[in-house]
């Protein structure tokens, strides 16, 4: 397939290009033992003091029993009895009906505790995964739990600017910017780096993995929880991993879905340059599944013609937005998520056919920003924005960041500088940065860990999957091959469940320290009315 090949040529111009580019940054910051101390007496205190679960703010707009409650931890670990921050967390109760054997009453297990990753996202709607039927047999044994992490509304939100003045459409996506359009996105990142200092001032700094993984401890002991069951997602592999080699005593059962590579050197700088480069050989995935329909979407029948008649709507979206506020950078936007998701691909496919042949209604839908989602996608934005340049020594230098992005977008133009102009603020972040933990466990450290990726995974490269288990010892890896969906735990793929269930359920993982699922199967090409 090119997809393969396009891959290998951007990776090897990648490990070209990180040879040779410093992350250099401001002051960074080791843990110490005062924040030590500090996790330890605060999971004393909400031990002390539980959880009082009761009804959920928007409660009346969900399905199931989903509950809510709160939970206390310190702004600052260094100083526990110091200013507290509230972390909503919420519970779905173990139901203890087997779905297979109405009669028959399945013994609780405990809770397990779920992040969906970014960093920025939430997880309170979690628990509600367990009215799917993939779902129910885990929602039988557990307490699903879900919870706001620091930042995310409602969790003491953070924010860098009016979320008013969030959306800017129409806008621009150049994959080969000029350079008076990388000046202006240079003003506004800097402006950006100073909004985030003025909105959260001195608090800023305290918003990164760290804590995060810190505060999962806390969750852990306000559960009345000896030990923890977790699975995190995407960014919420990271934290989980720091939590493993920081609290390894405190483990009972570990899934990492989607993992991010947690070498102390890729965080972040170069995970996104990765990211970049792994999006390309995605977008090239999307682009030959679309030409293969070229029956129902008529956009072309080879990855290349397709390719031409996205650029021939970015092109005329350039001249006139659609609806006045989908512009090239609304288009880059929507069709990054079908790199994400394969499930987007029918509907990313149809809205651009219907776009070139005059019907831009279902492009404006799908890509158009909506003022109801403002206030949260700013929320989520700041905090991503926060934990990243918080975690991690970035190039306070433009000139690094233009010349890995520059080659690499030779190669690997779709993501290259779209990632750029998210991340650039950390170039110029007025807080004092963390030095990234270099997660080890040895043998007998942890019981058994679960790993889950799939094998063409773009938005967390397959790589971070095979580090993280070289990294834990006595982890499983279950690969789903050929395919790229971002997150398969509790998916269509049985394989994969399988391998979840008898994990999370019974604690058994492969004998093998890896496994494969054979990938899903593509998306079906249809039309809606």
């Amino acid at each position: 397939m090119r997809a393969p090949a396009l891959y290998t040529a951007a990776g090897s111009l990648l490990l070209t290009t990180l040879a040779a580019a410093p992350a250099g940054g401001s002051t960074t910051v080791l843990p110490g033992a005062a924040e030590v101390r500090g996790a330890s007496v605060a999971a004393v205190r909400a031990a002390e003091t539980g959880i009082t679960f009761g009804a959920c703010a928007d409660a009346a707009d969900l399905p199931g029993e989903l509950r809510c409650g709160t939970v206390s931890v310190p702004l600052d670990y260094a100083h526990p009895t110091g200013k507290q921050i509230r972390l909503t967390v919420s519970q779905v109760p173990a139901s203890h009906k087997d779905p297979h054997n109405s009669k028959r009453r399945v013994p609780r297990q405990g809770s397990l505790v779920f992040n969906p990753g970014g960093p920025g996202s939430s997880g309170l709607h979690y628990p509600l995964l367990g009215l799917l039927p993939e779902w129910k047999r885990i929602g039988a044994a557990y307490d699903l739990v879900g919870y706001a992490p620091r930042g995310v509304s409602p969790s003491a939100p953070l924010s860098c600017q009016d979320p008013k003045r969030f959306f800017k459409g129409p806008s621009q996506a150049p994959t080969h910017p000029s350079e008076s359009y990388k000046r202006e996105r240079i003003a506004q990142a800097r402006a950006y780096a100073r909004g985030c200092a003025r909105h959260a001032g001195t608090s800023l700094r305290f918003y990164n993995s760290l804590n995060n993984a810190r505060d999962l401890d806390v969750v852990r002991a306000a559960l009345g929880e000896r030990r923890l069951t977790f699975m995190g997602s995407s960014y919420g592999t990271y934290f989980g991993a720091l939590y493993a080699a920081m609290f390894p005593g405190h483990v009972r059962r570990m899934v990492f879905d989607a993992a991010v590579d947690p070498d102390p050197q890729q965080v972040w700088y170069r995970n996104n340059l990765a990211q970049s480069a792994a999006f390309e050989s995605r977008w090239t995935d999307f682009r030959e599944w679309v030409a293969r329909h070229d029956d129902v979407y008529r956009l072309g029948d080879t990855a290349e013609k397709v390719r031409h008649s996205y650029d021939r709507a970015s092109a005329r979206l350039a001249a006139e937005p659609a609806g006045g506020k989908v512009g090239p950078a609304q288009l880059q936007g929507s069709f990054l998520s079908a790199g994400y998701y394969d499930t987007y691909w029918p509907h990313r496919a149809q809205a651009l056919s219907d776009y070139l042949e005059g019907r831009p209604e279902r492009l404006i839908e799908q890509t158009g920003p909506r003022a109801e989602d403002a206030a949260a996608a700013e929320n989520s934005t700041a905090v991503y924005t926060a934990v990243e340049c918080n975690d991690a020594p970035w190039p306070t230098d433009w000139k690094v960041w233009d010349r890995d992005n520059t080659r690499l977008a030779r190669v690997a133009p779709f993501e290259t500088w779209d990632n750029v102009w998210m991340n650039l603020p950390c170039a110029y972040w007025p807080a004092p940065r963390q030095r990234p933990l270099d997660v080890r466990t040895g043998p007998g450290e942890l019981p058994p860990t679960l790993i889950l990726a799939a094998e063409r995974d773009a938005a967390a490269p397959y790589q971070g999957a095979l580090e993280l288990q070289r990294r834990l010892a006595g982890s499983v890896l279950v690969t789903e091959r050929d395919a790229g969906t971002h997150g398969i735990a509790g998916g269509p793929n049985r394989c994969v469940n399988g391998y979840l269930d008898a994990y999370l359920l019974e604690g058994r993982v492969p004998e093998r320290r890896s496994a494969s699922c054979a990938g899903r199967p593509e998306p079906r090409a249809t039309l809606a009315p």
